[in-house]
């Protein structure tokens, strides 16, 4: 039995694309950059801004010159963390672990090449690392991420990677293939994922998967200010994480969450 692609419609495609573009984006666009970095004819373009801007999935400056996210969005992103049955679970875990370390910690889920923030708990120290829910990063570049493309076979991550050269965040992101499966590979020896500065600079993450699911979709990670980022102080944080996530997969499968 053949699988078919499925047959895309035009308008919802567009629609979905303008989302997405602008919740990326760190502030309003203008309708001018939108309709360059789209290409739809401006026609188009500007019928389904009226549109989402009529029904609140979108907010437009004084003179309509800018477009922005609206609140509709945010309730419609909300609806997903509020019905995940996991996420009660994590956020006791993740409070458990934040205290524990007295580092920021995070939730997160592989989406294609990418990890959506679902849950992160901050520390209350000044160096702390903040990561908001909701926020999308490329996996490759970081822990939660690589832990997550680790549980997969190299073949299977380089389907799902895009082709090289990946993404560059940072001057230490890994970008290249090779360097990147033989990281993946030391994951998969270690038990855990580790990245220095592959994201924000000054910072180091420990990543460790949550296995309820076969192969692993959601992962814990911990974000360390660059100086405490000893050898032994990752290692320390490892084995909370991966004794945490061990722990939270035994309740999620327990309950009958997959």
């Amino acid at each position: 039995m053949t699988t078919e692609e499925p047959k895309l419609v035009k308008s919802a495609q567009r629609t979905i694309e303008i989302l997405e573009i602008l919740g990326e984006a760190r502030d309003p666009m203008t309708v001018t950059d939108l309709h360059k970095r789209l290409g739809y004819p401006r026609s188009s373009l500007h019928q389904l801004l009226h549109t989402l801007i009529a029904m609140r999935w979108l907010e437009a400056n004084a003179d309509g010159s800018t477009v922005g996210i609206g609140p509709h969005a945010l309730l419609t992103g909300t609806a997903y963390l509020d019905r995940d049955p996991a996420l009660p679970f994590a956020t006791r875990v993740l409070e458990q672990i934040r205290d524990k370390v007295n580092y920021t910690t995070h939730y997160a889920r592989l989406d294609g090449s990418n990890v959506i923030y679902l849950l992160t708990r901050e520390t209350a120290d000044s160096r702390r690392a903040v990561s908001r829910v909701g926020r999308q990063l490329p996996a490759h570049a970081t822990a939660l991420g690589k832990v997550l493309l680790a549980e997969l076979t190299p073949r299977e991550v380089a389907g799902l990677l895009p082709p090289a050269p990946l993404a560059r965040l940072t001057p230490n992101t890994i970008t290249a293939t090779e360097p990147l499966q033989l990281d993946l590979e030391q994951t998969r020896t270690r038990g855990y994922s580790l990245e220095r500065e592959e994201n924000t600079p000054g910072i180091a993450c420990v990543g460790a998967a949550v296995p309820y699911r076969i192969p692993g979709t959601d992962a814990i990670s911990c974000s360390i200010p660059l100086p405490a980022a000893t050898d032994a102080e990752l290692e320390r944080v490892a084995e909370v994480l991966r004794d945490a996530a061990q722990q939270l997969a035994a309740q999620l499968r327990a309950e009958g969450i997959r």
